[in-house]
């Protein structure tokens, strides 16, 4: 029993998203989010998604919710389009993921699109399932190169930086250019590549060339032809500051938007005093224009 006076915690209840088990369900009785138009059928994606499930079948399974309306009837929340290559092949059935909510725009605001990770993990688990790299590209309708790299994409990279990087779209030619550092300076490149919201080769390729000496793995140092050891030192310098000003912002964020809230709700205070408002109007309108843009903005807010 707690003591009189103290606050016991209890974790909130975790909803969850999805029933444990998948269910088959005749096609029939699934209602489509659209109708899918001639002008899709032709386009490149549904070439892709077409060849894909012909080739090693339905990788991620549809997801859909029970009609409240009509017994029996399931709604489509996600996968549209397999489904509408699953009827022109003409297949009856299909294996659903059952969602506990009735809301395409929370399903899709839950599931981040697939990124190059995710990909590689897909490609791991159809190779598990004995899928040949060459049938996997004619699924994709892609080089069986770029398959192969996906594959081997996270060899080289510690854990950590796959998890910080596991949703984000980071083109396969990134993770060649981290794979010549070290874990530890992976790791803070990757924290720097969230920070700062890019992801293209050629940022990621700014901070390997401001990277020391030191935290390269051996061998694997890029000869960066035109630029003297000086400036490499000046970049690596820069790009640490650089580092540090972002983490001080961070732990800064959560406070400065405390006081920016708390000042906003002053000025739509400010603001509801009709005195105050006459004042400002007769001395200070360019100011009052200013507080009522603000008070706007708490408001939507």
């Amino acid at each position: 029993m707690a003591a009189a006076g103290s606050v016991v915690n209890r974790a909130a209840p975790v909803i969850r998203a999805f029933e444990d088990a998948t269910m088959r369900i005749p096609i029939a009785d699934i209602n489509f989010l659209y109708e899918v138009q001639p002008a899709v059928r032709k386009s490149v994606k549904y070439g892709q998604i077409a060849a894909s499930i012909r080739e090693v079948g339905i990788i991620e399974p549809p997801v859909v919710v029970p009609d409240p309306n009509q017994q029996g009837r399931y709604r489509l929340l996600d996968g549209n389009l397999r489904l509408d290559v699953l009827i022109a092949d003409g297949v009856k059935e299909v294996v659903c993921l059952i969602a506990t909510e009735d809301e395409a725009f929370t399903y899709n605001r839950r599931v981040s699109r697939i990124a190059v990770i995710q990909e590689h993990r897909m490609i791991l688990q159809a190779a598990k399932r004995g899928v040949t790299d060459d049938r996997i590209a004619r699924a994709l309708n892609v080089n069986v190169d770029i398959i192969r790299r996906k594959r081997n994409l996270l060899k080289g990279i510690c854990p950590e930086v796959a998890e910080i990087l596991r949703d984000k779209h980071v083109p396969l030619n990134a993770f060649a250019e981290l794979r010549r550092l070290k874990p530890i300076r992976q790791m803070t490149a990757a924290e720097m590549m969230v920070a700062m919201n890019r992801y293209s080769t050629s940022y990621v390729k700014s901070i390997v060339a401001a990277t020391p000496p030191d935290q390269f793995v051996e061998g694997r140092r890029p000869v960066v032809r035109g630029v003297t050891h000086e400036q490499l030192d000046l970049m690596a310098e820069e790009t640490e500051r650089l580092d540090e000003e972002v983490r001080a912002i961070e732990m800064r964020y959560g406070e400065d938007q405390l006081d920016l809230v708390l000042a906003a709700a002053y000025v739509a205070n400010l603001l509801d005093n009709a005195r105050v408002v006459r004042h400002l109007a007769l001395h200070h309108s360019d100011i009052l224009s200013e507080f009522q843009k603000i008070a706007e903005i708490q408001k939507a807010a």
